[in-house]
Formats: C-alpha cells, sequence, structure tokens
C-alpha cells in the first residue's frame, strides 16, 4: 500500500471527512429551516387576508369605486386606474427598452461612453422607486406641467422606473441567441438590421416578454413613487381617459389601511387579495412564456 493511500485511510483523514458531512448536514438543516419559516410567515399572512377579506369580496365591491362607507366602497375606480397606468407604462417602456437592447447588443460601438450608459442602467435598475417618483414630478408636473394624479403621469414614471428592467433582460436574451445564427443570415445576404430584426430577436422575444411581466408585475404593485405624482387621492368616479384623475388598486389599500372605520379592514384584506391575484396571473404568464416559447441551445 502507497504512503498516499495509507494517509487517505488513516484516522485524521476519516475524521476530517466525517466533520464535513456534519457541516454539509447542518447547512442544509439551516436552509430547510429558513424555507419552512418564510413559508410559515407567507401561509400566516395569507390566511389572515383570505379570511379577513375573502367575504368582502362580492359583485358590488367589484363594479363599486371608493366610498365614505365601507359597505359601499368597491376597487373598480382603482382598477380601472391600474389598467391605465400599466398601459401607459407597457406603451412607453416595452418598445424604448427593446430597441435600446437592441441597439446596445447588436450596434453600439465599444467605448467608454457605452460603458458609461451600461453602467448607469445597472445602476438605474436598483435605485429606490421614490427617486423616480421624485423624478415624475420635477419633470412631467412642475416643469411639463402634465395633470396631477393623473394615469398618463402615473404611467409615464413606472415606465421611467420599469425601462431598466426591460433593457437587462432584452440584453440578456438578445446574448442567449447564438452567433451562429447572425453568421448564417449574413452569409446568405440579409443585412445587419435585417439579420436583428428577422432571426436575433424573435429567438430573444420569449425572454424579452418574460423580463416585461415582471417588470410589470413590480410597477403594479409600487406606491411610493404614485405618493409623490398625487395618486393618494379620493376617487369617487372612475377615470374616463388617461388624463382624468386617478388612483391605483396598491394605494387604495393604502388609503384603505389609514381609515378608522373597522369596515375598511374587511375592504382592504379584500383589495389585497384582488392585487395578489393580479400579481400571479402576472407572474404564472411570464413562467408560461418562458417555458413554452423558450428555446435551449
Amino acid at each position: 500500500m502507497s504512503k498516499s493511500a495509507s494517509l487517505w485511510q488513516s484516522d485524521e483523514m476519516s475524521a476530517r471527512i466525517r466533520k464535513r458531512y456534519a457541516a454539509e448536514k447542518r447547512f442544509k438543516a439551516m436552509g430547510m429551516g429558513a424555507i419552512l419559516v418564510s413559508l410559515a410567515f407567507l401561509i400566516f399572512l395569507l390566511g389572515t387576508m383570505i379570511y379577513e377579506g375573502i367575504g368582502g369580496i362580492d359583485l358590488d365591491f367589484l363594479v363599486n369605486s371608493d366610498a365614505t362607507e365601507p359597505d359601499k366602497a368597491g376597487i373598480w375606480g382603482s382598477l380601472k386606474g391600474s389598467l391605465f397606468t400599466m398601459l401607459v407604462t407597457l406603451i412607453l417602456s416595452f418598445p424604448l427598452g427593446v430597441l435600446s437592447a437592441i441597439y446596445l447588443e447588436e450596434f453600439a460601438p465599444r467605448n467608454r461612453w457605452t460603458t458609461i450608459i451600461e453602467v448607469s442602467i445597472n445602476n438605474l435598475a436598483a435605485v429606490p422607486s421614490i427617486i423616480f417618483g421624485l423624478l415624475g414630478l420635477a419633470v412631467f408636473i412642475q416643469v411639463m406641467h402634465l395633470p396631477r394624479s393623473s394615469a398618463l403621469v402615473g404611467g409615464m414614471t413606472l415606465a421611467l422606473m420599469t425601462l431598466p428592467v426591460i433593457v437587462i433582460a432584452g440584453r440578456n436574451a438578445i446574448q442567449a441567441v447564438p452567433p451562429s445564427i447572425r453568421d448564417a443570415a449574413l452569409a446568405v445576404g440579409a443585412s445587419p438590421v435585417q439579420t436583428v430584426f428577422h432571426h436575433v430577436l424573435p429567438l430573444a422575444l420569449p425572454g424579452i416578454l418574460t423580463g416585461t411581466i415582471i417588470g410589470m408585475s413590480r410597477a403594479l404593485g409600487e406606491t411610493a413613487p404614485l405618493l409623490l405624482i398625487g395618486m393618494r387621492a379620493f376617487i369617487a368616479t372612475p377615470p374616463g381617459g388617461v388624463t382624468d384623475s386617478a388612483t391605483v388598486l396598491p394605494m387604495q389599500v393604502f388609503l384603505w389601511s389609514g381609515e378608522i372605520d373597522p369596515g375598511f379592514v374587511q375592504n382592504t384584506s379584500a383589495a389585497i387579495i384582488i392585487l395578489l391575484i393580479f400579481l400571479v396571473l402576472m407572474n404564472g404568464l411570464a413562467i408560461y412564456l418562458r417555458n413554452r416559447f423558450e428555446t435551449r441551445w
């Protein structure tokens, strides 16, 4: 038996191996414990919301707008405001984000300015959302004089917040397309623009859509930026357009949570349930698009 083999089978080495296995088991136990604690909190919160709010979800709650009496208040006004706000956000952020990702990944020269732009986009994705609210207040309301507390200003503000997420997701999706696709298209006479829009973009679109939906889900649950642009308002009449005064579903939850009347506790929980349903549906759609259209190379 060689010296190295005898060293491997020695009592000292066996003890070290047992310690490593024991440390691995402790780490797995700690990880499982963290998961169980997180699930326990999640189940407790969901159970509390469902217990307090499920009885308040009926047709009147879905079709009525906000009111001073809890039994007459509903979410239709805030839900319609959320739809208008998300529509403006999508119309502005999706094309700008996709085109920016295409330019940075396929056409932009590799120089100092491009590096600065890329670093800035990555930093903007981590900026607190209330900073975008300050920007929307300063630019869209005080400089451009757009209507305060409107879905137009809310959507433009949330588009600024969502844009870096879409750009980063778009660049990652475009990077995942093999270079051979580009080489083959160029070899048969396609121009660089044709190569990108006819071959690269269709293959990267599932990843881009997934990132867009995740960014929109984040925007749907935001309240801090909208507080600063005046969407913290009592809206008794649903907005008829993007320039009318409006509020959104998360803001409605915030407003009801501060009411003294205990009847609004049920309305708050019911509105949270509706908001969670929308968020789950949007994230589920993102997962479906990723699994359904994703191409593995």
